[in-house]
């Protein structure tokens, strides 16, 4: 039974399921769309945390949505060839970000600016 409350901690909101949507963002670069079931997870969770945890959900939905946009806009510039070099570049901003917050997960610190564009 022990096992089973330790799985029901990642998906209640709190620092625990917070980790856990950094980590599929991170997995997404792997695995793809495990990226969509963390924005999910910080949808549903976003609004019933409270403190510290709540600047993170808002970090992680803008992470997702602004990775994405701009995901979108480099493969399309790979007719250019410009894009390869974009799809590195929000590659790289991606993972700066989830490092960022997983960091500050761990101290159960706040995001200092969840409604940044960079870091």
């Amino acid at each position: 039974m022990e096992e089973q409350s330790d799985v029901a901690g990642y998906m209640e909101p709190g620092g625990k399921n917070a980790t856990l949507v950094y980590i599929l963002y991170l997995v997404n670069i792997i695995v793809p769309f495990t990226a969509i079931v963390g924005v999910i997870f910080a949808y549903l969770n976003r609004g019933k945390s409270t403190g510290w945890v709540e600047s993170h959900y808002t970090y992680q939905i803008r992470t997702f949505w602004i990775g994405l946009l701009f995901g979108i806009v480099s493969a399309l510039l790979t007719i250019v060839l410009i894009g390869f070099l974009m799809i590195i570049a929000v590659l790289i901003w991606m993972i700066v970000r989830c490092i960022k917050g997983l960091q500050l997960a761990g101290r159960n610190e706040p995001v200092p600016n969840p409604e940044t564009w960079m870091f």
